[in-house]
């Protein structure tokens, strides 16, 4: 009769052990978590360098610059080839300046200043300027021809803009760590490239 009571005891106090190592690795696992969540986070952080900061700041002036060269074509060539590739360009590079302006915000980084006129320079930029800008002088020229002469003009500039595009991009492969942005770097120089290849072969006349 008196061996129920003493199990009964010996029950809860294993019940009672359990339940307190039960706990105890509740607390610990906590911290592990907490410092998995914090790795995972120093990973995200570690995934891009100040040369992928530096191509993203320069490239978004520079797909601008050819951006608002591809706008004036409507009103200043009757050129089927030239008009179709402005058309292009401007598709192609506006959802590319989001996806940048994206990852400086993302990366916590200054965004870049937008000039109304393109200077080929940007303010924090070791050297002033980034190679196939076009200077103000250049645009204003560019913004008065028309025909024929605008064509030519428009496609000899626009290829310098792309090949200077080509340069920035070829350094964010070789400097660069962020996935994302070197991913972006070869799409630009397959894209850009191919153009070129097109813009070389387009009669300048209307």
């Amino acid at each position: 009769m008196r061996k129920t009571p003493i199990i009964s005891a010996i029950t809860l106090a294993s019940a009672l052990l359990l339940g307190a190592c039960g706990a105890e690795s509740g607390s610990t696992a906590m911290p592990g978590m907490q410092s998995s969540a914090a790795a995972a986070g120093a990973g995200r952080e570690a995934g891009h360098n100040p040369d992928d900061v530096t191509f993203v700041q320069q490239m978004i002036p520079h797909h601008t610059d050819a951006v608002n060269m591809a706008k004036l074509v409507p009103s200043r060539s009757k050129n089927p080839q030239v008009i179709d590739l402005a058309s292009r360009i401007e598709k192609g590079q506006d959802p590319e300046i989001q996806q940048m302006q994206g990852w400086l915000s993302t990366w916590n980084a200054s965004m870049p200043g937008m000039p109304g006129m393109s200077d080929g320079s940007m303010p924090g930029m070791s050297g002033g300027s980034m190679p196939g800008m076009m200077s103000a002088e250049d645009m204003q020229k560019l913004g008065e021809a028309k025909g024929a002469e605008f064509d030519k003009m428009w496609l000899d500039m626009m290829i310098k803009h792309h090949q200077g595009a080509i340069d920035m991009a070829k350094t964010e492969l070789g400097k660069g760590a962020s996935t994302e942005a070197k991913t972006l770097a070869q799409k630009i120089i397959d894209a850009q490239q191919g153009e070129i290849t097109e813009m070389q072969g387009m009669p300048s006349k209307s």
